[in-house]
């Protein structure tokens, strides 16, 4: 990479609960993880990824009994399902935590004793709401109709001695934390969110539990059951070596980026930060949240029958056409809509007839009218626009990515790439052969190589299986080491092969 230093990157899913397979949501989210792991492997930085399974709790018990398993058993069986999701999704995750390792309790305990010692978790008498399918207890005041205001459901009213974190002791603390890093949560709408419910006061959390069994032991306290949220969230430093792997955990958490749905903001972005101030640790880098999908306009639940999953889309569209559609529908951040409609749409408009279609005209130009081989390249290309555009689009798209903008980022991709499909109309290579100006076809031919080969680096984040086609199609399969010139203009050379493969993107009826 010449003189680049390297850079460290440290992305992570949140932990995904095991009452149910993987949905297009949870996809969703790891998708969106990947393509920013893969982009910066790319540029040469050093990367971890990290995802996993939630699988403590009170839910996980009462459903494991009412299957006749035990917890574990209906773990392990919902893990293999997120194991081989993320296989068909081409997800490239450097390590899969699971709340049921002996490592990662380990950690967890530690964290909780470091607080106890510290004098930041007491024992006291919790009286009030709760709800057990969001593990949360509740203000009265926080109550819809009575009701979770998470997920709906009737709340059960508790009175039971915990341990306690003092959350109010951290309020001032976090609030200049949120006042110094304006960046610390996007969009900035939901860093709103939470700053202004910060400002309303907190009150101190229970983070134990008796009811039931199936979940970390309270450090010399076998009868209290540690919180599954502290459990969860101890999954980012854990999955990195925390506490015994110091060396691997400094090398990554200071640059931690979490991605997570808007439905766990406050846990996040309130709570964990607290969390860790109080075992002396830094918050997390950044956090970035994610809208939800909807289905046709409906939402997604398993009593209307409209949960999508990953995999039977992946294995009637394709994989690459999955991950295309998601990040580029909607702006990351908002909600969106999910339609096999609209997905088709995407595929038979942006990936079949933009795409696709580009690839296939430049191959064939190059049998066409020269045996499958670029001749030399001349001494002046004259499509002045093409490599402005070509030069300046990794730097828009590395803009976007910093800020998760994942659909501007390939809307720009996706202008270059109509720039050069109206390059062809209006050259017209076909007359210019005619004529026998076969210096400006190949001209043009080499600068259409040039920028579909930049193109499919810039893609390869996104469609990793269509952008490796692309170059083997275009001759240039042998991959430069450093990203700059990977992505530089003028790289393709005379003699060099294209050859037609397999259809990029098949076309699918509306």
């Amino acid at each position: 990479m010449g003189d680049r230093k390297f850079a460290v990157f440290y992305v992570t899913t949140p932990i995904y609960y095991v009452n149910a397979r993987p949905h297009i949501g949870s996809a969703y989210t790891t998708i969106a993880a990947d393509v920013l792991a893969r982009y910066h492997r790319l540029k040469g930085d050093d990367v971890f990824f990290l995802t996993g399974t939630d699988e403590h709790g009170q839910k996980i018990e009462q459903e494991a009994r009412s299957k006749g398993l035990s917890p574990k058993e209906l773990a392990d069986s919902v893990v293999e399902q997120f194991v081989r999701c993320w296989k068909t999704l081409g997800i490239t995750y450097d390590h899969l935590v699971r709340t049921t390792h002996a490592y990662h309790e380990e950690a967890v305990r530690h964290l909780f004793s470091i607080l106890q010692d510290k004098g930041d978790i007491y024992r006291a008498t919790y009286r009030g709401p709760y709800c057990i399918p969001c593990e949360s207890y509740l203000r009265p005041s926080e109550l819809k109709d009575g009701n979770c205001p998470l997920c709906g459901r009737p709340v059960t009213l508790l009175e039971q001695e915990n341990y306690f974190f003092r959350l109010s002791k951290y309020q001032k603390r976090l609030l200049d934390h949120f006042e110094n890093n304006p960046d610390f949560v996007l969009p900035r709408s939901r860093y709103n969110e939470v700053l202004n419910r910060i400002k309303e006061g907190l009150d101190d959390i229970s983070i134990s539990r008796t009811a039931f069994k199936w979940g970390v032991a309270v450090p010399n306290d076998p009868e209290q059951v540690i919180w599954v949220w502290f459990d969860a969230l101890t999954n980012y430093l854990s999955g990195i070596g925390y506490p015994k792997d110091s060396k691997k955990f400094e090398r990554y958490w200071s640059y931690a980026v979490h991605i997570l749905g808007k439905d766990i903001l406050w846990f996040h972005a309130c709570i964990w930060p607290a969390m860790l101030f109080a075992a002396g640790l830094t918050p997390p880098k950044q956090m970035f949240v994610h809208g939800w999908w909807t289905v046709e306009g409906e939402k997604m639940s398993k009593s209307r029958g409209n949960v999508v999953y990953p995999e039977e889309i992946v294995e009637k569209f394709g994989c690459d056409q999955l991950r295309y559609f998601l990040l580029r529908e909607t702006p990351f951040g908002q909600d969106g809509d999910f339609s096999e409609k609209a997905l088709v749409r995407r595929i038979n408009n942006d990936l079949a007839d933009e795409l696709g279609n580009l690839l296939n005209r430049v191959v064939g130009m190059a049998q066409r009218y020269y045996g499958g081989k670029l001749p030399e390249r001349p001494a002046e290309v004259a499509f002045d626009e093409l490599v402005e555009k070509a030069t300046a689009l990794p730097q828009r798209v590395d803009a976007h990515l910093e800020r998760f903008a994942f659909n501007r980022a390939l809307s720009d991709i996706w202008d270059f790439i109509r720039l050069m499909n109206r390059l062809i109309d209006h050259t017209k290579p076909w007359e210019l052969r005619k004529k026998g100006d076969m210096g400006r076809v190949a001209a043009l031919l080499h600068s259409l190589v040039d920028g579909l080969r930049v193109v499919s680096w810039l893609l390869e984040p996104f469609m990793p299986d269509a952008a490796v086609e692309m170059r083997r199609q275009l001759g240039e399969e042998k991959a430069e080491a450093d990203w700059q010139t990977r992505i530089a203009w003028g790289r393709s050379k005379g003699g060099q092969r294209l050859q037609r493969g397999r259809i990029l993107f098949r076309k699918h009826p509306e």
